[in-house]
């Protein structure tokens, strides 16, 4: 693992009396990238992020920035966004955003201006002096995440950021995570909405039962999966594929039909058959998405 500007979760392991809540986990999340952490609910996602934070301390392993153990003034650089969300609900967004800044070491003033900054990113430059409690759950779920981003962090961790947002915020939240990211901040967030990880993630990793089943981008995940083929034979007789060996029928729609095809099929074989029996209409590639990796790979481990 690349040491520089990296945030490295190296080895760790955390149990709960009989229950394992993290083993033997590792990765890293580069600088400049965008990371998606999923995995079903109690997988360890939370737990994880946690020691990082060092809400939590690990029974095993290290956790590292840019080569070195995480320590109190290095995790007062990281910015949260837990999934319970923490702010006060009756404190004016302008006057509590600008206070976290300043226990992050900014002066007043400096936290004052990035505060407005972030609420004007954000949209509610105009409720900067309205309590929390007055917004929508929405709108207090974008204030919680300036408030991770108001001191300028050096990385970013987020629980579930997107949970019950809007499409049109989700599109707010993204551009900023992507911006932070191309400025070199490591962002590493959970989510359950697999088709946002899958469009924005440079990496994504896949933990089940504490253990880091999967990790790397889409396209590596994707590799060594399932084979899939659409085809379009208007005029073929039922069966036209059964003379090629490998070849399995998963769904119909019409005169199109889907086929998995084992490891090492040509698929140039299925298509001389469909050639055969008649024109070929269509004959495409299906990539398979984020979530049926997700549930090919959560089946295997706990197969």
């Amino acid at each position: 693992m690349s040491s520089d500007r990296s945030l490295e979760i190296d080895g760790i392991s955390k149990r709960y009396g009989e229950t394992v809540a993290l083993q033997d986990l590792g990765f890293d999340v580069r600088a400049g990238e965008l990371f998606g952490f999923v995995g079903r609910n109690g997988a360890g996602k939370t737990t994880a992020m946690r020691i990082v934070l060092g809400v939590l301390s690990a029974d095993a392993g290290e956790v590292r920035w840019a080569g070195e153990p995480l320590d109190f003034t290095a995790r007062r650089r990281i910015g949260y966004m837990p999934e319970e969300r923490g702010l006060y609900p009756k404190m004016r967004l302008g006057e509590q955003l600008a206070y976290l800044g300043e226990l992050h070491g900014m002066s007043g003033s400096e936290a004052r201006v990035s505060a407005l900054r972030w609420l004007d990113r954000f949209g509610l430059k105009d409720r900067a002096n309205d309590d929390l409690q007055a917004l929508s759950l929405g709108n207090q779920q974008r204030v919680q995440l300036a408030a991770a981003l108001v001191f300028g962090p050096d990385v970013l961790v987020l629980d579930e950021p997107f949970a019950g947002l809007d499409p049109v915020a989700v599109d707010v939240m993204s551009a900023v995570l992507r911006e932070r990211a191309d400025a070199g901040v490591p962002v590493i967030f959970s989510s359950h909405e697999l088709e946002l990880v899958e469009r924005i993630c440079d990496r994504v990793g896949i933990i089940d039962r504490g253990k880091m089943v999967a990790c790397g981008t889409v396209a590596e995940l994707r590799a060594g999966g399932q084979e899939r083929r659409w085809i379009d034979v208007p005029g073929a007789p039922a069966d036209w594929e059964a003379g090629v060996p490998g070849v399995r029928l998963v769904q119909a729609d019409g005169t199109r039909r889907l086929f998995e095809l084992d490891p090492g099929v040509d698929d140039q074989a299925l298509l001389q058959a469909g050639l055969n029996t008649g024109p070929v209409r269509e004959f495409e590639r299906v990539e398979p998405t984020l979530g049926e990796i997700f549930r090919n790979v959560i089946g295997e481990a706990a197969a």
